[in-house]
């Protein structure tokens, strides 16, 4: 194991959390702020996109360094429940975007076809956004286990070191903070208003930009 693999590997709790995360549930609730409601939806919508495919790039990084470490270490691979939770969460998180894509932003897709794929993509959203706290929370728990054994000088996980409590406590705020997300992406009154005629149709990006 070398100083630049163990490095490599630290790195995924930061860019999962920060990309299929962070970065998610701020393009989950963009639609759910007032400010956004009284004005042009186009801007809106290419930074929802942006957000999204940020989010994913991230986390398929994050998905690449961990194959890396554990391929460099003769480690297998998928062999943990966090593994295929995260797994799940980033293909359905792709499959999702390119519907979105497909579905919401091209001209050529029939309307009848974006008004069947709206409730369906706000409620994988939610889904995969609870797979993301299931996918974070068993990381962490994961991690707490293999490194606090008891050796190497390191004190064991039952004991509650700092260690433990950091990774517990982080835990705890990120469900938290996923439940109150959840909270805001599922009440009626915090929806974006329909205001305009092209929103319930719900037009493309290409045909509204030429709008």
């Amino acid at each position: 194991k070398t100083e630049y693999d163990t490095e490599h590997f630290l790195n995924l709790p930061c860019v999962d959390a920060s990309g299929l995360f962070c970065l998610f549930t701020a393009g989950a609730v963009l639609y759910r702020i007032p400010l956004t409601w009284g004005q042009n939806k186009l801007p809106w919508k290419l930074l929802h996109a942006a957000l999204m495919l940020l989010a994913l790039v991230l986390s398929i990084v994050g998905l690449c360094a961990v194959f890396d470490f554990h391929n460099a270490q003769k480690t297998p691979n998928l062999y943990s429940i966090h593994s295929w939770i995260g797994i799940a969460a980033t293909a359905l998180f792709a499959m999702q975007w390119v519907a979105g894509m497909a579905g919401f932003l091209l001209p050529c897709s029939p309307i009848s076809l974006r008004k069947r794929l709206k409730p369906m993509h706000v409620w994988l959203g939610g889904s995969i956004l609870t797979l993301s706290i299931a996918a974070c929370i068993s990381g962490i728990n994961e991690k707490l286990f293999f490194v606090l054994k008891g050796i190497n000088m390191t004190q064991p996980y039952s004991a509650l070191p700092p260690e433990a409590l950091l990774g517990n406590s982080l835990g705890v705020l990120i469900v938290a903070f996923g439940l109150v997300v959840l909270k805001i992406l599922s009440t009626r009154e915090w929806q974006r208003p329909d205001s305009r005629p092209e929103d319930m149709a719900y037009t493309p990006l290409l045909q509204e930009e030429n709008e």
